[in-house]
C-alpha cells in the first residue's frame, strides 16, 4: 500500500478546482518552490500555463481574464515573484475583479532551519508572515497552506470567498505540500449571495419607492418625467448587463454608462446616449445628461475621480446605487442589492409609466427645446454620426491629433472592418480619448479606478485568451510612458501568436497625462520647452521593437504614422485578411504634438493669453 500513489494532491485539488471554475489559462512567472504545482497542472491538461515576462503583466492578464470570464488566476513564486504581483492584485481589489493570487513559498524545511540557526534561503524574509500579510491588505481572504489535511478547506474557502465577494484572494502554499496527500474535491464550489431577507425586502421597496418619488419631483418643463440612467462598473461585475438591458428596453428610458461600463451592453441600443465622466464628458453628452435630464439614476456606477471627472460631487437630484446600498437625494438605503433593484425598479417604473412610457430621444428634445442651437446635434443619431470622422477635413489634416485618431477608429470600428475587436485602453489620454468608441457589449476593457499605467498590454492577453472573446482581436491603445513601463508583455502576445494591434500614443515622449495635472498651463503656451522636466522621457523607436520579439515562427510587425493617409492606409491594411501585417502582433507609433491633447480635456487648460 506505501507504494500506491494518492488518489489527490494539493497540487491535484487545486488544479481540479480552478478548472472547475473554468479557468483556462493560469498566468504568471514560474520558481522553483511553483515547479511541482505546473508539472501537475500540465498532467491534469485542463489548464494552460502562461508564463508572462513579468508577474505584473501576468496579473494583468488574470484582471482582464476575469473581467471577461468571471474569474481569474496568477501563480508567482515567493516573495520576489508576489510582490511584483502586488499592484495587479491591489486594482483588482479596488476595481472588484475576481483573481486568484497563487504563491508557492519555501519548504516547512527551510522555516525550520530558520527557526533553529538563522538559515535564510533564497527570497525568504526573517518575517515568516511577511507575503501573507501584505496580501491580507488586498484580498477578501487570505490563506497560508502548511497542512495537506487542511489544505481542502483553506482552499474552498478562498475561492468561495473570491467567487461570492467578487475580489482577489490569496492562496500561500509550501513547496513540499504540492505532492503531499489531501482529501479529493466533494461538493461543487458556489458562490455565496447575500440573502434577501424580510428587513432587505423592505428596504428595497423603500429604495423603489424613493426613487419614483425623486423622478415626480423633478419633471421637465412639460411636466413628463425626464430621468436618466448613468449604468456602471458593477452592472460589469455582477453579470447583470441583461437585467440592465431588460430595464432600458421595457421602460424606454434613455441611459448613459461610466467609462468603465461602456462596454457592458451593445453602444447601438437605441437608449443609449452616451458614455457620461463628469466634466471630460462630450458635450453633446454633457448637456443632456446634466441640463436637460432633471434627475440622474446610478445603477452600479462609482463615483471615482474619473468617473465625475472634474465635479466633486454628485447631488440631491441624484440616485447611487452601488456598494449594496442605494442613496437617493439625502436618504440612504443599506443593504440593497442591485441584482435586486433592476427587476423591482423595472417592474415599478412600467406600472407608473407603462411598457416604454419613458422612451425619449433627449437630444432631439433639447434640439427643439433650445430653438435649434448650431453647436448641438438634432438627435441621437446625429450625436453618434458625429463622433466618426473620415471625410476629407480628417484626410486634409497636415498631421494627426488625438480626436482625430479616435474618431477614425470609431469609423473603422463601425464600418469598415470584418473582425470582432476588443478594445483595451489604458490609463490617461488613452482612455479619455477611446471613451467615446462606439463598441459591442463586451468589447471594451479598461481600468477606471487604480490606474496603473501599462496595464493594457498584459491585459490583452488575458482578454484574448478568456472563454468569451476568444478570437476577438485586441486593440490597444497606451501612452508612451505607459508603454515603456510594460512593453515587453508583446512577447507574450507575440508568443502566443495574438493578432493585437497596440497603437502607442507618442505625444513626443513625455508623461501627458501628468502635466495636465500638475501645470496645464503648458497647453497653452507653444514652447516646446515649457514642460516641467520631470515628466520627460527618454524618446524610443516603439515600432522597432517588433524586431525585437518576433521569432522565425512567429512573426511580429512595427509601424509609424503621423498624418490622416497613413492611419487611413494602416486601416485598410487591417480590414484585409490576406495583408502579412496582420499574421501576429502589430506595434503602431502614432506621432503626436506635444501640446495636443484630447478635446475632453479642454476644461483643464487654461486660456493663453
Amino acid at each position: 500500500m506505501s507504494g500506491t500513489p494518492p488518489s489527490c494532491t494539493v497540487a491535484r485539488y487545486l488544479a481540479l478546482r480552478l478548472a472547475e471554475l473554468g479557468i483556462t489559462h493560469l498566468f504568471g512567472v514560474p520558481g522553483n518552490h511553483l515547479g511541482p504545482f505546473l508539472t501537475t497542472l500540465r498532467s491534469e491538461g485542463d489548464i494552460e500555463w502562461v508564463g508572462t515576462p513579468t508577474e505584473g503583466g501576468a496579473g494583468q492578464a488574470a484582471d482582464a481574464y476575469a473581467r471577461v470570464h468571471g474569474v481569474g488566476a496568477a501563480a508567482v513564486t515567493y516573495s520576489v515573484g508576489a510582490f511584483n504581483l502586488l499592484n495587479s492584485c491591489g486594482g483588482a481589489y479596488v476595481e472588484q475583479v475576481p483573481l486568484i493570487a497563487v504563491n508557492a513559498c519555501p519548504p516547512y524545511e527551510q522555516w525550520q532551519n530558520f527557526r533553529a540557526v538563522g538559515l535564510l534561503t533564497s527570497h525568504m524574509s526573517p518575517r515568516a508572515e511577511s507575503n501573507l500579510d501584505v496580501y491580507r491588505q488586498v484580498t477578501v481572504d487570505a490563506q497560508a497552506v502548511s497542512h495537506p489535511g487542511l489544505a481542502p478547506t483553506q482552499i474552498d474557502a478562498a475561492l468561495t470567498a473570491c467567487l461570492s465577494e467578487r475580489r482577489p484572494v490569496y492562496l500561500e502554499v509550501m513547496e513540499d505540500l504540492w505532492d503531499a496527500p489531501c482529501p479529493a474535491p466533494a461538493a461543487p464550489l458556489v458562490r455565496r449571495e447575500r440573502p434577501l431577507g424580510e428587513r432587505g425586502r423592505v428596504l428595497l421597496e423603500d429604495a423603489v419607492h424613493a426613487i419614483l418619488t425623486l423622478i415626480e419631483q423633478h419633471p421637465g418643463p412639460d411636466g413628463r418625467p425626464r430621468p436618466i440612467v448613468w449604468a456602471g462598473e458593477e452592472t460589469d461585475r455582477f453579470r447583470l448587463g441583461g437585467e440592465l438591458v431588460d430595464l432600458v428596453e421595457a421602460t424606454g428610458v434613455p441611459f448613459c454608462t461610466t467609462v468603465g461600463a461602456k462596454g457592458v451592453v451593445d453602444g447601438q441600443l437605441p437608449q443609449f446616449h452616451g458614455v457620461y465622466n463628469g466634466r471630460a464628458s462630450h458635450p453633446d453628452v454633457h448637456a443632456v445628461f446634466k441640463d436637460w435630464a432633471t434627475c440622474r439614476i446610478g445603477l452600479g456606477a462609482w463615483s471615482t475621480s474619473k468617473n465625475l471627472d472634474g465635479e466633486q460631487s454628485v447631488g440631491t437630484d441624484w440616485v447611487m446605487a452601488a456598494h449594496g446600498g442605494v442613496s437617493v437625494g439625502t436618504s440612504y438605503f443599506p443593504d440593497v442589492q442591485l441584482a435586486h433593484l433592476l427587476p423591482a425598479l423595472q417592474d415599478a417604473l412600467v406600472k407608473a409609466y407603462g411598457t416604454g412610457g419613458l422612451y425619449a430621444d433627449y437630444y432631439a428634445e433639447s434640439y427643439s427645446y433650445g430653438g435649434a442651437p448650431a453647436d448641438r446635434p438634432a438627435g441621437l443619431a446625429q450625436h453618434r454620426a458625429s463622433l466618426n470622422a473620415g471625410g476629407p477635413r480628417f484626410r486634409q489634416a497636415e498631421r494627426l491629433t488625438y480626436d482625430g485618431v479616435f474618431d477614425r477608429i470609431n469609423q473603422f470600428l463601425g464600418q469598415e472592418t470584418p473582425e470582432r475587436w476588443t478594445v483595451v485602453s489604458d490609463a490617461a489620454f488613452s482612455l479619455i480619448g477611446s471613451m467615446n468608441l462606439s463598441v459591442p457589449a463586451g468589447g471594451f476593457l479598461s481600468q477606471i479606478s487604480w490606474l496603473s499605467i501599462g496595464w493594457s498590454l498584459g491585459a490583452a492577453t488575458g482578454a484574448a485568451l478568456a472563454p468569451g472573446r476568444a478570437g476577438a482581436r485586441p486593440m490597444v491603445f497606451v501612452g508612451d510612458g505607459a508603454f515603456q513601463e510594460t512593453c515587453q508583455e508583446i512577447s507574450t502576445h507575440t508568443r502566443l501568436g495574438l493578432r493585437s494591434v497596440v497603437f502607442v500614443l507618442d505625444n513626443g515622449h513625455f508623461y501627458g497625462i501628468e502635466q495636465m495635472l500638475v501645470n496645464p498651463a503648458h497647453y497653452a503656451e507653444r514652447d516646446p520647452a515649457d514642460a516641467d522636466f520631470y515628466n520627460i522621457l527618454h524618446p524610443w523607436h516603439y515600432d522597432r521593437l517588433a524586431a525585437v520579439f518576433a521569432g522565425e515562427d512567429t512573426p511580429a510587425n512595427g509601424i509609424t504614422v503621423a498624418r490622416p493617409a497613413e492611419l487611413d492606409d494602416l486601416l485598410a491594411r487591417l480590414a484585409d485578411p490576406h495583408d502579412p501585417v496582420n499574421a501576429g502582433p502589430l506595434l503602431v507609433r502614432v506621432r503626436l504634438h506635444r501640446h495636443d491633447y484630447p478635446r475632453a480635456m479642454a476644461y483643464k487648460v487654461p486660456r493663453s493669453s
